[in-house]
């Protein structure tokens, strides 16, 4: 077995690993180790917007997760997209830029008992690293402009990081179409009392909207675009190891303190022992990251025991925890107005579609899955936005199969703030194995009356007179559908994942059972400390998950963690 050794090893080129990647590689007294169990993302579809409907489901790109059976499903089981190649799920995913509400992070700090989780404390974690279209600007940062992230700060990394000129490298844009039926969808959703906004990230995102997106000149901007591919080649001290798969981590006691060596990876030339001078950063994701403690004997001992893994640490909140935004998909036909469907069934659409983007990287292969936005709330009963919409001019009966023959949009609109609770387990000491993902939708009883109210904001919406020349038709799920029981019912029925996994393995004060990581996301012993040289960074670490998409706050999570791992290392 051949052995190699780095300072850091990072695992999971997705979209926290690629950041950490770039940042901890700015030392050039460190070198770095990147390994991704997929591929790399040349697959040409990846970097076509409209691409994800040919990455989703396919195995060159996607991990292929289903989940379990699912009561509140109704028994149904849905897949479970996971990014198979650098970039991870930033290659696959909506390409949607949002932060969530301010009170996330809030709750965040009252959790863990860390300022530093605090809005005021996370929002220039956001903008270090984003090129916003519109320039710097209150909550926004720029490339061009530079930023002034860590220029009070006098540490070895924040000289590196003006050194380097680092920050700036994700871009957000406005989309690059139009549709008048999303025009009149914001303004009957105005007409309700959602107000008009310009802008979803300035920490109160109530309102509607059309979703900034991260693209560059109408392509996909995943995140080995933005922090891996202006660097490799030109920084000697970092490696990228695709296709390399964790079989375990290594642990072992040292001075009576347990402390992650390295781990033992497979590669397509065989098996490597790798070892870490200064850390283990784990990035695998939500589903990922509890599969490798569990796999290193880092979990619950008495599921580890049962599968014959010797228990390093018992870890009671591995693999638990797990959140997630179910979209409950409304569908309406619609008159007397263009929607993709119409566009799309014909070869002359297909033809004038390819064209515009060829020409102009606009239209619909430039759209991503979702256009229109909007954060409100369920009922009165909330002082905040509880529900966001994905609104799409477009419809069809599952994700993968074909548009509608009719003009018809979709009104998807999921609860920001589940109570529901699921988990992430291995189920075989394999790690070639997938784990077993058991969502739990809709299993509280706040969840299912939300569920039911959200459905009632859609209907309300539509039936405002901005719709009215178009005639909407209840398609999905029926008016036939009208009591609580009803449209909770039904919202398992018709609701999917929008595939934002989180809390798996979450951080947490010291005296919290079922904290994996402490605030600053070192890996706990079990014993009232953490294990030496491991830290876990991704989105498996939320405490509660974010009000609106999640790709975001992981990046502005790997952002934080950074700076930590290098101001213990470096000074």
């Amino acid at each position: 077995m051949s052995q190699k050794t780095f300072d850091y090893i990072i695992v999971g080129a997705g979209t926290a690993g690629c950041l950490l990647a770039n940042r901890l590689s700015l030392n050039p007294d460190k070198s770095v180790l990147l390994i991704e169990a997929g591929g790399k993302d040349n697959y040409h579809w990846i970097h076509i917007p409209v691409g994800y409907l040919y990455c989703i489901g396919n195995q060159r790109t996607d991990w292929m997760y289903q989940t379990e059976p699912d009561a509140g499903l109704n028994g149904r089981q849905l897949r479970y997209p996971r990014g198979k190649v650098l970039g991870g799920c930033s290659s696959i995913n909506a390409m949607l830029y949002l932060r969530g509400q301010s009170r996330d992070y809030e709750h965040w700090a009252d959790i863990t008992g860390d300022e530093q989780w605090r809005w005021t404390n996370v929002e220039s974690y956001f903008t270090a690293h984003e090129d916003h279209h519109s320039g710097v600007k209150a909550h926004h940062a720029s490339k061009v402009a530079g930023t002034d992230f860590l220029h009070h700060e006098s540490s070895r990394y924040a000289q590196l990081f003006k050194q380097h000129k680092a920050g700036g490298e994700w871009r957000v844009e406005r989309q690059r179409l139009r549709w008048d039926i999303l025009d009149a969808f914001a303004e009957a959703a105005h007409q309700i009392g959602i107000p008009k906004v310009d802008d979803f990230n300035t920490g109160n995102n109530e309102g509607v909207s059309f979703f900034e997106v991260n693209q560059r000149k109408g392509w996909r901007w995943n995140t080995s675009k933005a922090f891996l591919r202006e660097i490799q080649g030109k920084r000697p001290n970092l490696t990228v190891m695709t296709n390399t798969q964790v079989k375990k981590l290594i642990t072992q006691k040292s001075d009576g303190a347990l402390r992650c060596s390295g781990l033992l990876v497979e590669t397509t030339q065989g098996e490597i022992q790798l070892t870490a001078n200064d850390s283990v950063i784990l990035s695998a994701g939500a589903v990922g990251s509890p599969q490798i403690l569990e796999l290193s004997g880092l979990g619950q001992a008495d599921r580890l025991r049962a599968l014959d893994i010797p228990v390093v640490t018992d870890l009671p909140g591995v693999g638990e925890g797990l959140q997630d935004h179910l979209q409950i998909r409304s569908v309406y036909k619609v008159n007397n107005v263009k929607t993709l469907n119409t566009i799309a069934n014909s070869w002359l659409g297909k033809i004038s579609i390819a064209m515009e983007y060829a020409f102009k990287r606009s239209g619909p292969m430039s759209m991503a899955p979702s256009q229109l936005g909007a954060f409100t709330r369920s009922s009165d009963d909330y002082q905040w936005p509880n529900i966001e919409y994905h609104v799409q001019p477009l419809s069809l009966d599952a994700f993968g199969e074909p548009l509608h023959p009719y003009p018809a949009i979709t009104a998807s609109v999921c609860n920001l703030n589940p109570s529901s609770r699921g988990h992430v387990h291995i189920d075989q000491p394999d790690h070639r194995q997938s784990p077993k993902i058991v969502t739990n939708y809709l299993s509280t009883d706040e969840d299912r009356k939300v569920a039911a109210d959200s459905l009632r904001v859609t209907r309300k919406i539509v039936e405002q007179s901005a719709l009215s020349p178009y005639q909407p038709e209840e398609l999905k799920p029926g008016m036939q559908y009208q009591t609580d029981e009803e449209l909770a019912r039904v919202a398992g029925d018709i609701g999917t994942t929008i595939f934002h996994p989180v809390g798996t393995a979450r951080m947490g004060r010291v005296d919290d059972p079922q904290a994996v990581t402490d605030p600053r996301l070192r890996v706990r012993d079990g014993q009232g400390g953490v294990i030496k040289g491991l830290r876990l960074v991704d989105a498996s670490v939320m405490p509660t998950i974010t009000s609106g998409n999640t790709n975001s706050p992981t990046l502005m999570i790997a952002e934080k963690a950074a700076q930590w791992i290098a101001q213990e290392d470096w000074d």
